[in-house]
């Protein structure tokens, strides 16, 4: 999938990919998350916040409190605060999602990885 241009506030690189923060207030922030071909985020929860992810391209199966699932682009998947979750890319092309964060709590700092394939564990 080739990149269309959008304005974002600021971007990181991971070991899976990378996520662009395109709006970010007070009491939600929301991402543009970028995930490469065969790789996964960490099995992982977070204190202080839920999350809903919008599939935009790609295929993954998502986990979360141990169910996993198979969702494509134009599904929608809440996750809880305190849910156990991941995502997996299971293509040869780049899975782009949506993710929507609500809570009190946004910081990086606020991942609590369970199983990390990067050894990021804490």
């Amino acid at each position: 999938m080739k990149r269309s241009s959008f304005s974002y506030i600021s971007k990181d690189n991971r070991p899976w990919g990378e996520y662009f923060v395109i709006h970010d207030e007070k009491n939600y922030k929301i991402k543009r998350i970028e995930v490469n071909p065969s790789s996964r985020l960490s099995y992982q929860y977070h204190n202080g916040r839920a999350e809903t992810w919008i599939i935009i391209n790609g295929k993954a199966r998502v986990i979360i409190d141990g169910y996993s699932e198979l969702y494509e682009a134009g599904d929608t998947i809440l996750i809880p605060r305190k849910s156990k979750h991941r995502i997996e890319n299971i293509t040869d092309e780049i899975l782009v999602f949506i993710e929507i964060q609500t809570g009190d709590y946004f910081d990086e700092d606020d991942i609590i990885r369970l199983e990390d394939d990067y050894n990021r564990l804490q």
